[in-house]
């Protein structure tokens, strides 16, 4: 079987790439950004026209923390709606059977009930740090809908908590929290620096799912989930961004303080998401977060461009 992954050179995609080709079951096709332009409409229906693949994995967006978002609304909203559908709309025009979409824990209201089920979306306002990037992949959600309603497609939604692991981004500005605060304690550590600044209060809580375990559960609902309803993925449970930031300091060994700027934005103050159905569905998260952090640290130490101070 062909099975597509969208955004393989992205830290969700190239985790489902590794988990595919550890399977050895199915053909994994994968374009660069330069071989295939997911933006451009004509080279999209192009590509599925020759290649057909029977099953797509969407995990190509545009993603970045709470500057990158608060500074590119604009190509935050654009450039994720015309991705998602022009993959959406070519794959079932050419023969997809099934075709998971990758949305986002942020499209849930900024205050939905903890820890917040499938059912709280749009049930109130959105966080507004992200907003633009949270419309977008609940455009996607709702395009996926009607591909079902309209047509008879098998598409599915999944929403992961927040993400970490091996190719994740970690450029302090325009990461997401805990990749942004590896590479901020390691720049200390190198210089000598006695104190490390992070953003906000500390008090925002938080779940982490090292990336791994998100691939294993997408495989698994591309086995075993055929519902309109989105499902979440995530560990089910959390800890404050202080927390996080002290696990982090210690892996990384840096011996300095943490001076926290109360004048930058905390976020949600709490997201964590409910996981009963994908754990009915025989899923559960199974990398603890230092084992997770350590490995993640590692990664970034033989690879991410950001470890040179």
């Amino acid at each position: 079987m062909k099975i597509f992954v969208a955004g393989h050179r992205g830290m969700v995609g190239s985790a489902v790439v590794r988990a595919l080709q550890r399977r050895g079951e199915n053909q994994v096709l994968t374009r660069t950004r330069q071989e295939m332009d997911l933006t451009d409409p004509a080279a999209v229906e192009k590509w599925f026209a020759v290649e057909k693949p029977e099953q797509v994995i969407d995990a190509a967006a545009r993603v970045g923390g709470i500057l990158e978002n608060s500074r590119r609304p604009v190509e935050f909203l654009i450039e994720n709606t015309r991705i998602q559908n022009n993959l959406m709309e070519s794959a079932f025009r050419n023969g997809c059977k099934k075709f998971l979409f990758l949305g986002s824990s942020c499209i849930y209201p900024k205050h939905a009930p903890q820890p917040i089920r499938e059912d709280s979306l749009l049930t109130g306002p959105l966080e507004p740090t992200n907003d633009a990037y949270a419309l977008a992949k609940i455009a996607g959600v709702r395009l996926a809908q009607a591909f079902r309603d309209q047509y008879g497609k098998s598409a599915i939604s999944a929403m992961p908590t927040n993400l970490y692991g091996p190719e994740d981004n970690f450029d302090p500005e325009s990461s997401h929290a805990l990749p942004g605060m590896i590479t901020k304690f390691h720049r200390a550590k190198v210089k000598g620096e006695k104190e490390v600044v992070l953003w906000g209060t500390g008090s925002p809580r938080r779940e982490w799912l090292h990336v791994d375990d998100l691939a294993g559960g997408l495989l698994m609902l591309m086995e075993k989930y055929d519902g309109r309803e989105i499902v979440n993925v995530g560990v089910g449970e959390d800890l404050t961004i202080l927390e996080l930031a002290e696990q982090v300091q210690k892996v990384v060994g840096y011996s300095g303080k943490i001076r926290w700027d109360h004048g930058k934005p905390d976020g949600t103050p709490r997201k964590l998401l409910d996981v009963k159905k994908i754990q009915a569905l025989g899923w559960k998260a199974s990398i603890a977060i230092e084992q997770g952090i350590a490995g993640t640290y590692e990664w970034f130490l033989r690879n991410a461009p950001e470890r040179k101070v």
